[in-house]
């Protein structure tokens, strides 16, 4: 769990969630989450069902937000949750033990009881302000040094990252970026995940 992790977000994308998955993957992206808010249960189903298969053929990673049963029905490598999801107890039950379990978290005490659960990595923001999701205050890249030694497991950082901020943020202990805005918004997808993987790679060595 390292690197730059796209979250495919359904209500931003641009163009097909597919299309934005093998676009940036050939800029290096292997890492990726599918998430839809809105639509129904059954529409999730089928977008995972495809991303996973496409996942697979790329040699990705594919995770599917929110929801473990459709992460298990789909063939997905796994679920990111949320604090009012399904507790990781219950999504290890659902998807068993070579399945990846992420949660996304926002303090300390919640990255510890990640970990306890058997959380396989937690996400932490949002570092900066961010518009794509309401998920409090920035917290900045101190709080990631804090949280890298209050845990063992991988710690994806998200929330207004993009290509300028990025390499702190990987500075700051981060194991991975997750990305949403800066990436589904550019008019090329590619060009725009080729920027953040370039400026991790270069600067920060």
């Amino acid at each position: 769990m390292r690197g730059l992790y796209l979250i495919l977000d359904q209500d931003l994308l641009r163009v097909g969630p597919m299309e934005a998955m093998t676009a940036a993957f050939s800029s290096g992206v292997r890492l990726f989450q599918y998430r839809d808010k809105s639509g129904s249960r059954r529409a999730i189903y089928e977008a995972a069902l495809l991303l996973a298969r496409t996942a697979r053929q790329l040699g990705a990673l594919f995770i599917v937000n929110d929801h473990a049963d459709i992460a298990a029905a789909a063939g997905a490598d796994g679920v990111h949750l949320g604090q009012d999801d399904l507790p990781i107890e219950g999504a290890r039950r659902l998807l068993g033990g070579g399945k990846i379990i992420g949660i996304s978290t926002h303090s300390a005490k919640q990255a510890r009881e990640a970990e306890r659960a058997g959380a396989d990595y937690i996400g932490f923001g949002p570092i900066y302000a961010t518009f794509t999701k309401d998920a409090g205050a920035a917290q900045g890249t101190d709080a990631i040094r804090i949280i890298k030694q209050t845990v063992k497991i991988p710690v994806i950082a998200i929330g207004g990252i993009n290509r300028e901020n990025a390499p702190e943020v990987v500075r700051a202990g981060a194991d991975g970026v997750a990305v949403i805005g800066a990436i589904l918004s550019a008019e090329n997808i590619a060009a725009a995940a080729e920027e953040i993987v370039e400026t991790i790679r270069i600067r920060v060595s």
